[in-house]
């Protein structure tokens, strides 16, 4: 036996569990469901009623008709005298909406007036009590009539009166039928009066109900886009204002979780930031002990573990600041920073010049180069943000510039502004990138090469701070050969800062 319709069933049924939509959806249907099979009953029981009242009119008016027939035919004596003229039978076979049958019978079922064989009423309607027809009250009941167009369904009445001497009473059958076109015109009429108006009801209550339910929703829809419309470190206490008592429930609900990550990202922020200061000290007063050792060691052997230790110790030390730098650039401990309007022109400009010793040391020719469209530092380029943050950002990039191009080669720094955008640049003569892992060197701990002391935070640091101030961070050829990072920030003038 196949289970299809079971399953249908059960697909129906999950698709009307509030959980499998919308809930505006599951309301909607449950109150508007409702309300249609409501307004269908209503419909149904609206054309009962009004075929009802049209069989009352339909049959009030047979009665009359059949009297007046009854009274076109009188006794005399032990025989009838038929008085029907013309006019009466105009009267009574003229109806401009539909045709009239009529028979007169006596004894019933022998025709002695009329213009169509009518069948006798049923038993139980002529004689309900089983005692023979009830005299001198109409019987109403549905019969079929054949016409040469077909069948007729025909609403009859007959009237049973008592005529002869009471030694011999005698019985007279007056019947007369009219088909119930009229009556259906009548019910459908009526059904179409009262529907039109339930059916505006309907629209209305329904506009009503959709109405409600967008109000009744909209604190959902309000906390819906206050939670998305949030940037990922932004973990405040949610404010909805009026709301009803379901959904403060939930928003205080939401804003006890978020209170618990803001503390939870918070002790991990202080762990990170005191570890990292926990072992700055030791790992600098190794460099220094391996720096003297290196001076007093004459072994070769000796000298070259030393110098591991040394590269070691100050690789880790590089970590352990790229590390505070990276707590300082996370979402939660930038937002509580404050931002300032800076030069950033002249930011870039002053590391740069801070740079240069570190450069000559590693046989690099740092340098500084303006926009040919300006003069020197004529015009400052004033973004908004953590001055700081973004002065780790761009010590980062010249400085691995100055790590990886080599001895020999040039890095240039210069900024310019572009549109509504401050640009920064910095160009090497270095081996560059290969196109395949430059976006590989923005995940953390991911180093192209093996060489230098790197940790492979740097541009993954600077790709944080940067994206944190609405900018982007790009890595380009630079021809004939090296690499171009360049560094784009909006002006303070039309910045819209991300929420941080």
């Amino acid at each position: 036996m196949s289970d299809t319709p079971h399953r249908s069933r059960l697909r129906w049924l999950a698709w009307l569990a509030p959980g499998a939509g919308s809930l505006r959806r599951y309301l909607l249907l449950w109150l508007l469901v409702p309300q249609l099979v409501l307004w269908l009953g209503a419909a149904v029981l609206s054309y009962t009623v009004a075929a009802r009242y049209a069989n009352l009119a339909l049959d009030r008016s047979l009665y009359q008709a059949s009297r007046a027939l009854a009274r076109q035919v009188k006794p005399m004596g032990s025989g009838l005298l038929i008085d029907f003229p013309k006019a009466a039978r105009d009267i009574i076979e003229t109806d401009p909406d539909d045709r009239v049958y009529y028979m007169v019978s006596a004894p019933p079922g022998q025709l002695i007036l009329g213009n169509q064989r009518l069948p006798e009423p049923p038993p139980e309607v002529s004689s309900p009590n089983g005692l023979g027809p009830v005299l001198d009250k109409p019987r109403f009941y549905d019969a079929t009539l054949q016409e040469q167009d077909g069948a007729v369904q025909v609403r009859v009445v007959a009237l049973y009166l008592a005529w002869g001497d009471a030694d011999a009473p005698q019985t007279m059958l007056v019947q007369l039928a009219k088909s119930r076109i009229g009556r259906d015109i009548l019910a459908r009429q009526i059904l179409h009066d009262t529907a039109l108006p339930l059916i505006g009801l309907v629209l209305l209550m329904s506009l009503i109900v959709w109405a409600s339910l967008r109000a009744g929703l909209a604190p959902l829809a309000r906390l819906h886009q206050a939670v998305i419309s949030r940037a990922p470190s932004h973990l405040d206490s949610i404010q909805l204002g009026r709301a009803p008592e379901e959904v403060q429930a939930l928003t205080a609900a939401l804003n006890k979780l978020l209170q618990a990550v803001r503390e939870s990202v918070g002790q991990q922020q202080r762990f990170i930031s005191d570890a990292a200061h926990q072992l700055r000290t030791p790992l600098a007063g190794l460099k220094s002990q391996t720096e003297l050792a290196l001076r007093e060691a004459t072994d070769p052997s000796l000298r070259a573990r030393l110098t591991l230790v040394h590269e070691s110790a100050t690789r880790s030390a590089h970590l352990v600041t790229q590390l505070l730098t990276l707590a300082r650039a996370e979402p939660e401990s930038s937002h509580v920073m404050a931002r300032s309007p800076f030069d950033l022109r002249r930011l870039a400009e002053e590391l740069t010049a801070e740079l240069v010793p570190r450069a000559l040391q590693a046989g690099v020719d740092l340098g500084w180069a303006d926009d040919e469209t300006e003069a020197a530092g004529s015009t400052p380029l004033r973004v908004t943000g953590h001055a700081l943050l973004v002065r780790e950002a761009l010590s980062n990039v010249i400085d691995n510039a100055i790590r990886y191009a080599g001895r020999g080669a040039e890095v240039t720094v210069r900024v310019r502004a572009e549109g509504d955008q401050a640009v920064v640049e910095v160009d090497d003569t270095g081996p560059g990138i290969p196109l395949a892992q430059r976006q590989a060197v923005f995940e953390r701990f991911y180093r192209g090469t093996q060489e230098g002391l790197g940790c492979g935070l740097g541009l993954p640091i600077v790709k944080e701070i940067i994206e944190r101030h609405a900018g982007s961070v790009t890595l380009l050829d630079r021809p004939p050969h090296g690499l171009r990072v360049r560094v784009r920030l909006p002006l303070a003038a039309r910045v819209r800062l991300m929420n941080c």
